[in-house]
């Protein structure tokens, strides 16, 4: 499955922001993800956050919610 640079080996990534989870390995999750990072540069400023361990659960955890 692709990935964001530097979130290679997560699949759940927060956007700070929004605080929506993104699943990387869901197609259209991952396209609104790349769409939203080339915009604004989101991997150099700093808006995107991985967790451990990766999953939605821990996600939530720190208060993610799922993107739907």
């Amino acid at each position: 499955m692709p990935r964001l640079s530097k979130f290679e080996e997560y699949r759940f990534i927060g956007y700070r922001k929004n605080m929506k989870v993104y699943d990387c390995d869901n197609p259209e999750h991952f396209a609104i993800l790349e769409q939203l990072e080339k915009e604004n540069e989101l991997v150099s400023n700093n808006q995107l956050q991985s967790f451990a361990p990766d999953s939605l659960e821990e996600a939530k955890n720190r208060s993610f919610k799922p993107f739907k």
